[in-house]
């Protein structure tokens, strides 16, 4: 391939993006306004929706503006490149399109999802290696053996020209924008978009964001150079990237105006706000800008003011929407956890949930254990950050030891599936399944229908916002009380079934 200058300037970079071929392929996608959290921001919110691409992702862009540049002698040698997702596709079709034979690189434990991807898009896949690193290199090894251009994912001024596109796009949709968030990984899509902006409106603000545990281009300047973190985080695996490239980092060390961190239950919370707004499902990767926009405002108060965030990615793993549904309520820090010890005597749980005055519990665990006290796991559900501190105040005030378990890792993502085993002691119980009415007051009228009439020997609860929860709950019942025992399930009104007999809690929770 023809020698690129040793370094674009700003004024090359803008001849650069202007003479990409990138819509040969690629598509001006649209800038959203976001009503719902512009109001709670009180700023005006727009959302790029580079999710919209053939794609589903903006690393068409790049790949298209180096891909159409090789010469007729450098297609017929094919290209290759390396990537566990977005840039693989990216390449892959336009590599197709162009009439040139792909070859990705991609780890061994890339979702089946995006090797399929690439393969529809024409793309041969060669899966090697634990990592991106370790695929890299054997991509870099190929393309020697076999003569094929190397594309990178980021570090090459052609793809990060291509990139820049977006901040063309941006200009025309909204030209009175004052700060645009965009998520960093190898840092092309913020090289690309600050160098632009900042030829043509430099008054106009560039935000990176990153997620804290893949945080490159943050150590990178701290460092005043790009160096290896020793550890990346994987969730947001868009831009999971161990080192800032070289090029990326002298731009963005250059253009870029600020940098704040953000992570997983803040991305996780993004994700529902995109979902909630504009109907987007994002990956994680994909909702990092509007984590970041998110945070940025709230520490610098900023209103009224006109910001757009990039979607950069939809290529979510479906299952992986488990992990974004259970974490979001944490990362909007609308839901707190806490670890609570109560007497172990009827009406203890009634009584804690009346000192809660009326607010909604999404969470509770608890199995019986000793006849002295009860160490259960609550989630409830607040309305703004500081009530977290007025509920700890409030269960102290009241004689009840306990801890905050809301920013706790351990507990979010072990602790509150693993609680309960057997009980210490023989018990004559019950165990039944409930379905509640996901209304308020339906928690308490259970309790006050049955929990100081018989002692509460289990109980499990978690809202997964639908019209039903659903309950496990065991009650110490004798014999001789179980036909009133039934008048009140009965009089309760709910859904239940007895699962006394169940044989996965014969071996886990009951003796």
């Amino acid at each position: 391939m023809k020698q690129q200058k040793t370094q674009f300037t700003g004024a090359d970079y803008l001849k650069a993006t202007l003479c990409s071929a990138v819509y040969d392929v690629a598509e001006v996608t649209p800038l959203e306004k976001m009503e719902k959290i512009s109001t709670r921001l009180n700023n005006q919110i727009f959302v790029k929706r580079e999710d919209r691409q053939l794609v589903h992702s903006f690393k068409i862009r790049g790949a298209q503006a180096m891909i159409a540049s090789l010469s007729e002698e450098e297609r017929k040698c094919g290209v290759i490149a390396a990537s566990a997702g977005n840039h693989a596709q990216g390449v892959a079709f336009s590599a197709t399109k162009l009439g040139i034979s792909s070859l990705i690189v991609m780890p061994l434990t890339t979702a089946d999802i995006k090797v399929e991807a690439v393969k529809n898009f024409g793309g041969e896949v060669l899966l090697y290696g634990a990592n991106f690193d370790e695929a890299k290199a054997k991509a870099m090894e190929l393309a020697k053996e076999q003569n094929r251009i190397f594309i990178p994912p980021f570090d090459h001024p052609l793809v990060i020209a291509g990139q820049g596109s977006i901040a063309m796009e941006l200009l025309q949709q909204n030209a009175k924008l004052d700060r645009i968030f965009v998520p960093v990984g190898g840092g092309g899509l913020a090289a690309g978009i600050a160098v632009l902006i900042k030829q043509i409106m430099p008054s106009i603000k560039v935000i990176a964001v990153e997620p804290a545990d893949a945080a490159c281009l943050k150590a990178a300047l701290d460092a005043n150079k790009p160096v290896d973190l020793s550890r990346v985080g994987l969730f947001a695996e868009g831009v999971a990237v161990k080192r800032i490239g070289d090029e990326t980092f002298r731009l963005c060390q250059q253009y870029i105006d600020d940098i704040i961190t953000v992570n997983s239950d803040e991305i996780c919370a993004a994700v529902k706000d995109l979902f909630d707004d504009v109907r987007a499902i994002a990956e994680p990767s994909g909702a990092v800008a509007l984590a970041g926009l998110k945070k940025y405002v709230e520490k610098h108060n900023i209103n009224g003011e006109n910001l757009a965030h990039i979607l950069s990615g939809a290529n979510l793993n479906f299952h992986n929407l488990r992990y974004v549904s259970e974490r979001c309520e944490l990362g909007e820090k609308r839901e707190a956890l806490f670890a609570v010890t109560i007497p172990e005597k009827k009406g203890s749980f009634l009584k804690f949930c009346q000192l809660l005055g009326g607010r909604s519990v999404t969470e509770f665990n608890y199995r019986y254990h000793d006849e002295k006290s009860a160490y259960i796991f609550v989630g409830i559900k607040i309305a703004q950050s500081n009530e977290k501190d007025d509920i700890m105040q409030e269960l102290t005030a009241a004689g009840y030891p306990v801890v905050d378990l809301t920013e706790d890792e351990m507990a979010k993502l072990h602790v509150r599936y693993m609680i309960g085993g057997k009980p210490c002691k023989p018990l004559q119980e019950q165990v039944y399944s409930f379905e509640f009415p996901e209304s308020q007051g339906a928690l308490l009228k259970f309790l006050q229908t049955l929990g100081t009439n018989w002692n509460i020997s289990m109980f499990h609860y978690r809202s997964h916002g639908t019209d039903y929860g659903r309950v496990l709950a065991a009650f110490e019942i004798s014999e001789s009380d179980s036909r009133e025992f039934d008048q009140h399930l009965k009089a309760l009104g709910y859904g239940f079934h007895n699962e006394t007999k169940n044989p996965s809690l014969k071996l886990f929770l009951t003796n």
